[in-house]
């Protein structure tokens, strides 16, 4: 028997037998760690809000007739007794000089009355006139007095109504659209003639909600929001990203809320020397001044959002990670501000989380906010989101919880 073949069994039985080597583990993937500390910033609250004129007067004519004359120029400003419509004063004039002839009249015969009056109180002495005669004097003489004050009365009224043919500005501001025109009758205070808006210095109304009240007084209490001394300054920004040159002052807080909305109504007052802000215009607001306390902040794509709310992925001790819910509760700029759930000098994974899976080694890089874009403030993107604003959900991936991008 050849023994080749059978060696040649034996050797193939060997190598089949023989296992092959495990294969290596993959490498732990690579994540940028941020290391948190408290600190202070700046308070940044910002809503959108109105200007309005500061006061607004509509014109009326206090006397019927035709108007003969408009002396004012629509759209321009106008000073406080400003002539802006002129009704056919010739009726009022009449009356007024009217009125002025009768006073003239009853000051004449009250001055006849004294005299009568005079002369027979001393005849009274000597008894050279009866009694009668001196009490019907003193009749003539008090009714000749109540003839002059109602004279002068209605003098005043007929200078009224002849002043009022001329409509004037009672305020100084900006003269609107003319409503009546040359030759139009008006019928008196029923009908509008233009208005007068004062836009310098001019209002801004904007509205808090009642969350965002609560939370204020919340963090005052608990001294993690320090508010200035006196009264708020306000920093105005226009649709196109400019800011307003002149800071405003809130200088009105509604006592209650707004019943269709729950927000609470303040206002702020702002210089308007160039008219750069107009009545019905749309800014944002922000209060300056505003510290907040021990802040802990993260960049907005580091929360994420699981089943249970937010939450962050942290590191442990032996480069593991760990999920750990946490209290976004409002925006500063691009990032959330972190009140419960992180503590100082937690080392918090910003970039690389959807390689990563709980519990999992990883390999960490410091975190350099320098190097990040999207800490830049965007024009568009400055209004701050409501604290009751969760961020949006977006489909999982992988293992482990949910997760989604939180964005403003």
């Amino acid at each position: 028997m050849n023994p080749r073949p059978v060696l040649a069994c034996l050797a193939c039985l060997l190598a089949s037998c023989r296992q092959k080597p495990a294969p290596k583990p993959p490498p732990a993937p690579e994540v940028s760690v941020l290391t948190v500390q408290r600190q202070t910033i700046p308070g940044q609250f910002e809503w959108v809000g109105q200007a309005e004129a500061s006061k607004s007067v509509q014109v009326r004519s206090q006397v019927a007739g035709v108007i003969v004359e408009r002396p004012y120029t629509e759209g321009t400003d106008v000073p406080k007794g400003k002539v802006l419509y002129r009704i056919d004063p010739r009726t009022y004039q009449a009356n007024y000089e009217s009125a002025k002839a009768r006073l003239a009249e009853t000051q004449a015969t009250l001055a006849n009355a004294e005299r009568t009056l005079n002369r027979l109180k001393p005849l009274l002495k000597e008894k050279a006139v009866a009694q009668q005669d001196v009490d019907n004097a003193q009749a003539a003489y008090e009714q000749g007095r109540a003839a002059v004050l109602d004279a002068k009365a209605a003098v005043d009224a007929a200078k009224k109504n002849y002043d009022d043919s001329f409509v004037r500005a009672e305020i100084r501001g900006r003269a609107g659209r003319a409503l009546m025109e040359l030759g139009a009758l008006t019928s008196g205070p029923t009908d509008l003639l233009t208005t007068v808006d004062q836009v310098d210095p001019i209002y801004v109304y904007f509205n808090p909600s009642d969350q965002e009240v609560l939370q204020w007084r919340q963090d005052i209490a608990a001294k993690r929001l320090t508010l200035p001394k006196g009264m708020l300054d306000v920093q105005a920004t226009l649709a196109d990203g400019s800011v307003l040159q002149q800071t405003g002052k809130v200088d009105f807080v509604a006592l209650s809320l707004q019943p269709n909305t729950g927000a609470l109504q303040l206002r702020a007052e702002f210089p308007n020397p160039q008219h750069t802000l107009l009545p019905g215009q749309f800014v944002r607001v922000r209060f300056l001044g505003l510290k907040r306390n021990d802040a802990i902040l993260v960049p907005q794509r580091a929360v994420l959002q699981g089943l249970n709310g937010p939450f962050v992925y942290v590191l442990t001790d032996r480069n593991k990670v760990s999920a750990r819910p946490v209290s976004a509760a409002a925006w500063q700029g691009t990032q959330w501000i972190i009140d419960d759930g992180l503590r100082p000098d937690d080392k918090v994974i910003v970039d690389g989380v959807q390689k990563i899976q709980p519990d999992a080694p990883v390999r960490p890089v410091a975190y350099d906010p320098k190097s990040d874009s999207t800490l830049a403030v965007r024009p568009d993107s400055a209004i701050i989101a409501a604290p009751s604003a969760p961020p949006p959900i977006r489909p999982p991936r992988g293992q482990g919880p949910v997760e989604s991008g939180a964005r403003p």
